[in-house]
């Protein structure tokens, strides 16, 4: 009998699920799978092709989840060869709030052919900003009572989130809230479905539910406030019970290993949230250490031993990354969507040409001819609010600025003043953090951009002016899975006891480290003095002049479709 033991990490993202079959011993990848959604994300139309959903909706297909573990777990089984029996344990990561309707029983209202022809029964994707009007209400609500729980959310909650969604469905379809018997984050669903046991996690509960360690839920007088009918809904349909990452949810029972081809009795860890399952898998298991996860948007995540109160940030839980510690978020809206947005509509054919001449992409042709410019060069200071600004204000109606420009400014200034600009975004969020009470001593990035393009993470450096490490695996949120797969099945069954000793054995030095450069640095905390003069100038209500624009901007829109 073999003594290798493995785990399975399962990340499941908003187009596609991936599996991870993780040797516990080392950490190696052994195997990996991914299974695209059949359903994708329905935004336009129910499944039945019929039934249109409205502006800002987006939607997903419980079978599209259990397709994922049906698919990718025999794969990693039948691509490693290995005994199933030597899968110690599985678990999984979601984005959040990702929220589901079921009966008592687990089963989705949208299986049922009562209910299948309302949206409102359909899982409501994260990205589901159907319920913003909700969210504003609430807000305007927690504001006039003083409520003080927004405090932990930097001053709003979103429209992304779990009680919005409710009171969307409540309002619009109160047949399917009275049908409802739970509400809860897809992710402890899936962990149901293969433990047969209702577990909440704390990590979508605290930032995502409004749930805190101590205080519960908000008032029930505040959430009568909302709507008369939602005053009982955290004892009707939600839950006062929830377990921190790593601690064992259950175990495969006989349905789940025939959908998965996993021995019955694997463990199943208590589910988790994508971007924070992902601080332990580089190496992070104490405070002081910020770990900024980068692609379209950035998270920054942060363990405290703390609770402090940090404006703009999106949460800090108790136990919400890992258990004995507060786990801070932050992020920017826009990143990687900010240069991809600057090269789809703002670059010559000229530039397009060269980039097919030399067969690399735009994007490499940008990247080389950028980082032959000098710190400063280009004379330009952007604000990376494209997409609006997620933290330190929190304000989605902030929109994008460049100053500097002259007939002589090239595309490569702007891209490079584009990139700068959410480096200066980080260090604002790190400055914030200090400047009341959590301390940021180290940075670690994962994600594509962190991975790929060695001057940006250069220009992060030298903008923080800190060493960056990058993560050694390009699967950060299914190995973090899999070391909380390994904690749930404990040293007796060949994991893990402790979070440190997973980490120890199972996390690669990190692959790369970005070192400042003392001269770069030093121009550039000049240049960042001038961003910070522009960030509280247009963004916390000297010169409201983009709120202005985009006013007239609607204006002008409604009177062309009128």
């Amino acid at each position: 009998m073999s003594t290798k033991k493995y785990t399975i990490g399962v990340d499941f993202g908003t187009l596609s699920g991936r599996a991870v079959l993780i040797d516990v011993a080392n950490g190696q990848e052994v195997a990996s799978a991914v299974k695209d959604y059949t359903h994708a994300v329905m935004d336009r139309f129910l499944p039945d092709g019929k039934t249109a959903l409205g502006m800002d909706w987006a939607l997903q297909h419980p079978q599209d989840y259990l397709e994922v573990l049906s698919t990718t777990i025999p794969s990693v089984l039948s691509k490693s060869g290995i005994n199933p029996a030597d899968v110690i344990g599985v678990a999984i990561d979601f984005t959040a709030c990702t929220m589901i309707a079921t009966k008592a029983d687990g089963t989705p209202l949208c299986f049922m052919d009562e209910y299948k022809q309302n949206p409102n029964a359909w899982i409501k994707l994260w990205k589901h900003h159907a319920a913003q009007d909700k969210a504003d209400e609430l807000n305007r609500i927690a504001a006039e009572r003083g409520e003080t729980f927004p405090n932990r959310y930097g001053g709003k909650i979103s429209s992304e989130w779990m009680l919005p969604k409710i009171w969307q469905v409540i309002d619009e379809a109160p047949e399917i809230y009275a049908a409802a018997d739970r509400f809860m984050e897809s992710a402890d669903w899936v962990i149901w479905q293969l433990t047969g046991k209702e577990m909440r996690n704390a990590c979508t509960a605290g930032y995502k539910a409004i749930w805190h360690k101590k205080d519960g839920y908000p008032s029930k007088d505040f959430i009568k406030a909302l709507h008369p009918g939602l005053e009982n809904v955290v004892e009707e349909k939600l839950s006062d019970r929830h377990y921190a990452a790593g601690h064992k949810a259950g175990e495969i029972t006989p349905e789940a290993a025939k959908l998965t081809g996993l021995a019955v009795g694997t463990a199943v860890a208590v589910a988790n949230v994508d971007a924070h399952v992902s601080v332990p898998a580089v190496g992070i298991t104490s405070a002081g250490k910020m770990l900024a996860i980068m692609g379209t948007s950035s998270c920054h995540m942060m363990l405290g031993t703390e609770e402090h109160i940090v404006p703009g940030m999106c949460g800090v839980v108790e136990d919400g990354i890992l258990e004995g510690f507060y786990g801070y978020e932050a992020g920017q809206s826009c990143v990687g969507d900010h240069f991809q947005w600057f090269v789809e509509n703002c670059v010559p054919e000229a530039y397009e040409q060269e980039a097919r001449d030399k067969n690399i992409s735009i994007h490499q042709l940008l990247t080389e001819k950028a980082d032959a410019l000098l710190v400063g060069e280009s004379g330009l200071v952007a604000l990376d609010w494209w997409n609006g600004n997620r933290s330190v204000l929190v304000d989605v109606d902030l929109t994008g600025l460049l100053i500097g420009a002259t007939l002589q400014t090239r595309p490569e200034e702007i891209y490079r003043a584009l990139i700068e600009a959410t480096a200066y975004g980080t260090r604002m969020i790190i400055e914030t953090f200090r400047n009341n009470g959590v301390a940021v001593d180290e940075f670690y990035a994962a994600g594509g951009i962190a991975e790929k393009n060695a001057m940006i993470m250069q220009i992060y450096a030298d903008v923080t002016n800190m060493p960056i490490k990058i993560s050694a695996s390009s699967q950060t949120p299914a190995l973090g899975s899999a070391i909380f797969a390994a904690l749930a099945a404990g040293k007796s069954k060949g994991g893990y006891d402790t979070i440190e000793a997973a980490v120890k054995e199972m996390v690669q030095k990190e692959k790369t480290t970005y070192y400042p450069n003392a001269e770069a640095a030093a121009i550039y905390n000049e240049l960042y003095q001038e961003y910070a003069i522009l960030h509280d100038y247009f963004g916390r209500g000297a010169n409201p002049v983009m709120k202005r624009l985009k006013k007239i901007r609607k204006q002008a829109i409604q009177q062309r479709n009128s």
